[in-house]
Parts: structure tokens; sequence; C-alpha cells
């Protein structure tokens, strides 16, 4: 028997019916540097609890289901449980959303390496060269006291 976890659906909203902005769920989920170490194992095929736990040094089982449970509260991971009685199997995988909510990780990962690579340079150096092709224009006061010391000369 085959017990499908993922009926809890993709919870965007909050108790209180306010819904939850992507943007807070994406900085939820990429804050937590063992969030996104599981999503990268679940997509390469890490979707058992034991597997996740052998390819993750450092990483307690309690930390990894807290993990998978705010994942499958947002829609991003599936829990699906076989058998009936202990011991049971249980497979986490990723859902249609979580697909997508992974190439948002993967462009994040392509831009920390084009940084690193020096393909774009840091925002420093980009705003002193932006700054150093601007012209300053001079002030009203600053026009307002050549125009009228101009002015007293020529009389």
């Amino acid at each position: 028997m085959v017990q499908d976890d993922s009926s809890m659906g993709v919870e965007l909203e909050l108790q209180d019916g306010r819904k939850i902005p992507v943007a807070s769920m994406v900085e939820s989920i990429v804050g937590c540097k063992w969030t996104v170490r599981l999503l990268q194992l679940c997509a390469e095929g890490h979707n058992r609890p034991g597997m996740v736990l052998r390819a993750c040094p450092g990483l307690s089982a309690k930390v990894m289901n807290e993990r998978w449970r705010k994942m499958i509260r947002f829609g991003i991971m599936r829990r699906r449980v076989f058998g009936l009685k202990p011991p049971v199997e249980v497979e986490y995988q990723l859902t249609p959303f979580g697909r997508r909510f992974l190439k948002i990780l993967d462009e994040v990962r392509k831009l920390q390496e084009a940084v690193d690579g020096g393909a774009i340079s840091k925002p420093s150096q980009s705003r002193k060269k932006v700054l150093s092709g601007v012209r300053v224009m001079p002030s009203n006061e600053t026009r307002r006291r050549s125009a009228s010391g101009s002015s007293s000369k020529g009389s």
C-alpha cells in the first residue's frame, strides 16, 4: 500500500488566510543551507532519508525532517509512504512546483559562478565606472553666482 502525503497541497496561505508571497518562500528556503542541499540531493535522485543522511555529513535526522516538512507545506516536495506496518519505506519527491523552484536555485548558482569567474564585475567596480562617465552639472546656486559675476565684469 502506498500512502501519498501530498494531499496537503500547496499551502501558500497563512492560517489567517493571508497569502505567502513567493519572495518570502524563496527567502525561507534559500536562507537555510540544509534546505538547498536537500533540494539538490532530491533532484539527483537521493529521495530516501537514509540516502540523504549518508550524502550529507553533519545533517541530523531532526533537521532533515523539519526541512522536508517545510518544503511539503510549501508544495515543493511530496512524501510517499510504502507499507502499512513498520518498517515502512518513505520517499520524498519533487513536485512540478518544486522542479520550477529548482530553476530559480540553478539561476542563482549560475550567477554566482559568473561572479566568481570574473564575467560579472563586482558592484563597487561597476559603480565607479558608471560614476566616472557621468558629467556633473553645476547646481542652480553655482549658476546664479557665475551669472551675476560675469554680468558685473561686463559693465
